[in-house]
C-alpha cells in the first residue's frame, strides 16, 4: 500500500468513527473482556480451603497470570508496529475466552488453575497494551494522555467489578458456571471490537514512507532501552505493578484474616465488596492523577505517589490488624496512592516513545510492569510463609517488603530523570521560558 492510499484509508476511517467513539468502544470492550481477570483472587479463600493450597501455591496461581503476560507481551505488542493492533487484540480476547472456559471445565487443583491463569495472562498481553495502541495511534498530545487515562479507567472498573461479580456468581450458580458467564462477557467484547472498530494500518517510519533503507527492525529493542525517559517511566511502572498486583491478589485474603481474627460476625461489608470499592476508588485516583500530571508536572506526581506508598506499605500490615474497619480504611488510603501514578506512568512512556517504535516501547513497558506483577503476589505469599503464615506479624512483613521495592524504584526514577510530556503544563511553561 502506497503512502497516498494509506492516507486515504485513514481519512475514511476517521470520518466513519470519531476518536471519541473509538475510545468509548474500546474502553467498554475492555470492561467486558477483563471482567473475570480477578475472579481467582476474589475467590482465593475458598480455593485455598477447597484445594488445600498453602500461601506460596496460592500466590503462584495468582502470579501465573502475570507470568503469561510477561512472556507474551514483548512479542504481541511489538507486532503492532507492523500489523493492525485490532488483529492482535482479537487474538488476545480469544485466548481469554478459552482460559475462562478451561478454568470452568478443567481446573481442579494447583496445576490446572495455574495453567488456565497463565493462558488468561497471555490473553491480557494481547488486549491491554494493544487496546491502548489502537488509541495512541489515532490521537496525540494531551488528548492521547487522557485517552490512556480513560482506557486505564476501563481496565480498573473491570478489575473492581471482577471481585463482586465473581463472588455474586459463585454464590448464585457456583464457581464453575461463574467462569462460563465471564467467558460469555468476553465474547461480547470480541464481537464489539470486530464489528465496530475500523481497521487501520500501523504508522510508518519516515524512511518506510520514502522508500529508505532504515526501516526499524521489528524486535530490535536496543533503541527503546536507550530512551532514558521512557525507561524511567517503565521502571516506575514495574514497581507500581508489583505493589498493585500484590494488593489485588491478597486484599480479600487479608480482610478475611482480619475479620476471622477479630471475630466480627456482623461485617458492614464483605471483603469482596471492600475490594471492589477500593479498586473503583483507585480508578478515580488514576484518572485524577493524570490530570494532576498535566497541571503540575508528571515527575513531581510520580515522586509524591511513590513516597506515600512507601510509608503506607511499611506500616499497614503492622497497624491495620486491630479491626476490620481499620484494615479497610488503611487499604482505601493505600489504594488511592498506589493508583495515583498508574496512568501517568503509562502515558509518560507512550509519549516519550519514538512513534515508529511505540509498540516496542509499550511492549518493554508492559514486560517490566507485569514482570513486577508476576513477582509481587508470589513474593507476598512467600514472605507470609517465611514469617509465620497467617499472623499479624507475617502480614506486616509481607506488606513491608513492598515498601523496599518501591523505594528502589523511586531512586532509579530520580537517577534517570525522565521528562514531562507534551501537553503537561510544566512542559509548556518551560518551553515558553
Amino acid at each position: 500500500m502506497t503512502p497516498v492510499e494509506q492516507s486515504r484509508n485513514e481519512t475514511k476511517a476517521q470520518k466513519a468513527f470519531s476518536p471519541a467513539i473509538l475510545v468509548a468502544v474500546v474502553c467498554v470492550a475492555q470492561i467486558f473482556v477483563q471482567l473475570g481477570s480477578y475472579a481467582f483472587p476474589a475467590l482465593l479463600p475458598d480455593f485455598i480451603d477447597r484445594w488445600a493450597l498453602d500461601n506460596s501455591q496460592a500466590g503462584t496461581i495468582t502470579a501465573a497470570f502475570y507470568a503469561g503476560y510477561t512472556l507474551a507481551v514483548p512479542f504481541l505488542v511489538t507486532l503492532t508496529d507492523r500489523i493492525d493492533p485490532k488483529r492482535v487484540y482479537l487474538f488476545g480476547v480469544a485466548c481469554i475466552i478459552t482460559s475462562y472456559l478451561a478454568f470452568g471445565f478443567l481446573a481442579d487443583g494447583f496445576w490446572g488453575a495455574a495453567i488456565c491463569r497463565t493462558l488468561t495472562g497471555i490473553g491480557w498481553a494481547g488486549t491491554y497494551m494493544t487496546g491502548l495502541k489502537m488509541l495512541a495511534d489515532r490521537v496525540d498530545g494531551r488528548l492521547m494522555t487522557r485517552a490512556v487515562s480513560w482506557h486505564a479507567a476501563g481496565i480498573g472498573i473491570a478489575g473492581a467489578l471482577s471481585y463482586v461479580v465473581s463472588d455474586g456468581l459463585d454464590a448464585l450458580i457456583g464457581w464453575r458456571w461463574a467462569f462460563y458467564v465471564l467467558a460469555l462477557s468476553a465474547t461480547l467484547a470480541w464481537m464489539a471490537v470486530a464489528l465496530v472498530v475500523p481497521a487501520k494500518p500501523p504508522a510508518r517510519a519516515p524512511s518506510q514512507a520514502t522508500g529508505g533503507a532504515d526501516r526499524p527492525r521489528l524486535f530490535d529493542f536496543r533503541p527503546v532501552f536507550r530512551n532514558r525517559s521512557a525507561m524511567a517511566y517503565s521502571i516506575g511502572y514495574c514497581v507500581h505493578t508489583w505493589e498493585m498486583m500484590a494488593l489485588k491478589g491478597w486484599a480479600v485474603a487479608f480482610l478475611t484474616f482480619i475479620a476471622l481474627r477479630s471475630d466480627e460476625s456482623d461485617l458492614f461489608l464483605p471483603p469482596t465488596a471492600i475490594a471492589t470499592i477500593v479498586i473503583l476508588f483507585g480508578v478515580v485516583t488514576s484518572f485524577s492523577g493524570n490530570e494532576m500530571s498535566i497541571r503540575f508536572g508528571r515527575q513531581r506526581l510520580v515522586r509524591i505517589a511513590m513516597g506515600a506508598t512507601i510509608l503506607l506499605a511499611a506500616t499497614m500490615g503492622f497497624y491495620a490488624t486491630s479491626s476490620y474497619l481499620a484494615a479497610s480504611l488503611f487499604i482505601l488510603a493505600y489504594t488511592g496512592f498506589v493508583w495515583l501514578d498508574s496512568s501517568s506512568l503509562t502515558a509518560g512512556s507512550a509519549a516519550s516513545a519514538d512513534p515508529s517504535r511505540r509498540g516496542a516501547t509499550l511492549a518493554i513497558h508492559s514486560m517490566l510492569g507485569y514482570g513486577g506483577g508476576f513477582v509481587g503476589p508470589l513474593a507476598f505469599g512467600v514472605v507470609l510463609d517465611w514469617t509465620g503464615g497467617m499472623s499479624p506479624e507475617a502480614w506486616g512483613y509481607a506488606f513491608a517488603h513492598i515498601a523496599g521495592v518501591v523505594l528502589v524504584g523511586r531512586v532509579l526514577f530520580g537517577i534517570l530523570r525522565p521528562r514531562d510530556v507534551a501537553g503537561d503544563r510544566a512542559t509548556m511553561s518551560t518551553s515558553k521560558g
